[in-house]
């Protein structure tokens, strides 16, 4: 069902996302539809959480600047692959209450496994103790979202890099340290990366 749900999201849009097509797609009655997840906004929300519980961890190149490309390079290939299911979803949650939940959700589990990212930086003595982890990976990947999604700038191969650049030599230099208003991290054993 989810496969449909992610199929005709992409082939017709979210205006042509219907409990009814959806079920014709999947090749089940629509009740049984109705009956799981009452309408489109529950099938998102299902689509998103499911991506959500994919194991998926940052890697470990052993710099932060190597992370954060690494990462980067990730986020840049979901947006301009040859499945842009990563922006129809996006597009979907403005417009489905339970779809913008379950897209918050979705990104809360990624910045919060991101965050071993920067306690690594600061076991190394790379970056201040009292960096902020999830302002570093935001300023690390928004570039990513605002150039590719918000303002549909063509693809650029040296964004993600750039962009991690950037947000490493902040990091060195304190600037998600001070006046920060979300919790700072602190070094961690390889045994609490997990």
């Amino acid at each position: 069902m989810l496969d449909a749900v992610r199929a005709h999201l992409l082939e017709y849009g979210y205006d042509a996302l219907a409990v009814d097509a959806v079920a014709d797609r999947a090749g089940v009655h629509r009740t049984t539809v109705y009956r799981r997840w009452r309408d489109v906004g529950g099938l998102l929300a299902d689509v998103l959480a499911e991506a959500a519980d994919d194991g998926w961890h940052p890697p470990d190149t052993g710099s932060l600047e190597g992370d954060l490309i690494a990462v980067n390079r990730e986020v840049y290939a979901a947006l301009t692959g040859g499945s842009p299911i990563t922006i129809a979803l996006i597009s979907a949650s403005f417009r489905s209450p339970q779809a913008a939940e379950a897209l918050r959700a979705f990104w809360t589990d990624r910045y919060a496994r991101c965050e071993v990212i920067v306690r690594r930086a600061v076991a190394r003595g790379d970056i201040p103790a009292e960096s902020a982890a999830r302002r570093l990976i935001v300023a690390a990947t928004a570039p990513l979202y605002h150039e590719l999604v918000l303002l549909r700038s063509p693809a650029d191969g040296q964004l993600a890099e750039r962009a991690a650049r950037d947000a490493a030599a902040a990091a060195r230099a304190g600037a998600f340290t001070e006046g920060d208003s979300s919790r700072p991290v602190q070094a961690t054993g390889r045994s609490g990366e997990h």
